[in-house]
């Protein structure tokens, strides 16, 4: 073999150890980051993962000669370049709230609970019949804010005689944050009756969405709580309590998950230290409460490109090349680490049926033909809640059911305020409780 090639062996041997080396500290110090909790700003991992390489590089260049002694340091420095990045915020580390919003004011209340919330209010208005009953719009996420495209909705239902109040759940959107330890569901709750409280106008109807209906949910299993409420609309929710959260079932009709063209704009997992953060915490390897970005840090760097497919699985697949924008970029705001804190809670609560069963608010559920949501999370209130009155199936929309497509907007109001004012509905009674069977096998 010429003496070229066999340098070029040699060196391509080498080359391959040294970006083995690479490798193997860098998941030793993602192993560190998971195992400290990120403790330090991820400090604490990357100085070990120096150290523990810098000792082994040592043994490594004992009895070479000089300049070899410094190769085997070569990998350890790369690594601690690498693995560095992971420990830089990019972002401030104070929470940094969106702008004002140019068509709404925003009012900040503080709450019996403790939280300040951010609150909107759209007044009534047309000159017709005024609704006497103040409405009360609970957004999803949850810890996320209320999108652009719901506080349209939420003027289209002033514009119908409702005299609407929303709020930003803690932690969301404008509201202040609270320790990591505070976000659970029944803070959730309390928060709701306290709004209430401090709304003083007597019982309000309510409107929860996704997660909000899980909230809205929990309320009406509450009687001090359910006692604020006049009617409720429970509108796509997620899962009430543990036992619904572990329900592996059936989902609604193709979503436009995986059809939808990639959201474009910048994503924080791009980022290594964002992707690592976010990464751990969705796979359970770090705490909600992490050590390695804190909460505002994590808000402030979550952006909307970062929730991927899910925006697109709010649609139905036949809307995947026109799914509108929600939200812009300045009024976005996601809570991943606080999200992913209430819903473990919602995950590790016992059920909650026993005292839903008990439940006398009239209330109303809406389910989305292509909904991303488990079925069963759904029907699962039906079958507990004796209080709901009516079931209204929207066809032809995801879970996001009022998008500002075609009519799906003017439809929502329809089921909405034909329900509020004890009309006749403009869709079917359906599913009824005894059709669930049936209804989980059609519909999937």
């Amino acid at each position: 073999m010429p003496t070229s090639a066999i340098r070029l062996v040699r060196f391509t041997g080498r080359l391959l150890l040294a970006l083995a080396a690479v490798a193997t500290l860098a998941v030793v110090f993602l192993a560190l980051i998971a195992l400290t909790d990120g403790a330090g700003s991820g400090l604490a991992a990357w100085l070990t993962t120096l150290g523990a390489g810098t000792v082994l590089a040592l043994r490594r260049a004992r009895h070479r000669t000089w300049p070899t002694k410094l190769v085997p340091f070569l990998p350890v420095i790369v690594a601690a370049a690498l693995t560095a990045t992971v420990c830089i915020p990019t972002v401030p580390t104070a929470r940094r709230y969106p702008p004002t919003l140019p068509f709404v004011s925003t009012q900040h209340w503080n709450l019996a609970t403790g939280s300040r919330v951010a609150v909107y209010h759209y007044p009534p208005g047309n000159p017709g019949p005024r609704h006497p009953v103040p409405f009360v719009y609970l957004h999803g996420g949850p810890v996320r804010g209320i999108s652009v495209r719901d506080h349209w909705f939420l003027r289209l239902l002033a514009r119908q005689g409702y005299d609407v109040y929303a709020y930003e759940q803690a932690g969301g959107g404008r509201s202040d944050l609270l320790t990591m330890d505070q976000y659970t569901v029944s803070r959730s709750v309390s928060d709701l009756a306290a709004f209430v409280d401090r709304l003083d106008m007597g019982t309000v109807d309510i409107l929860g969405f996704s997660g909000g209906g899980v909230v809205l949910t929990r309320a009406l299993a509450d009687p001090d709580v359910a006692a604020r409420l006049h009617r409720a609309i429970i509108a796509e929710p997620g899962p009430m309590d543990g036992p619904t959260a572990h329900i592996t079932g059936h989902k609604g009709r193709a979503s436009a998950r995986g059809l939808a063209p990639a959201p474009t704009g910048p994503r924080s997992t791009h980022v290594p230290r964002y992707a690592v953060a976010f990464g751990l915490m969705r796979l359970g390897l770090l705490t909600p409460d992490t050590g390695l970005i804190g909460q505002a840090e994590g808000d402030n760097s979550f952006t909307a490109a970062d929730l991927g497919s899910d925006t697109a699985s709010a649609y139905c697949a036949r809307d995947a090349h026109r799914i509108p924008p929600e939200d812009t970029a300045q009024n976005f705001s996601f809570s991943p680490a606080a999200s992913l804190r209430i819903q473990q809670t919602v995950k590790d609560s016992p059920s909650i049926a026993p005292q839903l069963r008990r439940s006398r608010t009239p209330a109303m559920l809406m389910i989305a033909e292509c909904s991303s949501q488990v079925r069963q999370w759904a029907t699962a209130t039906l079958a507990n809640d004796p209080a709901i009155q009516r079931t209204q199936y929207m066809p032809g929309v995801g879970h996001h059911m009022w998008n500002g497509l075609d009519d799906n907007n003017d439809r929502a109001v329809a089921v909405i305020t034909a329900f509020l004012q004890d009309k006749p509905a403009p869709l079917p009674n359906y599913p009824t409780r005894d059709e669930i069977p049936t209804f989980l096998r059609d519909h999937k």
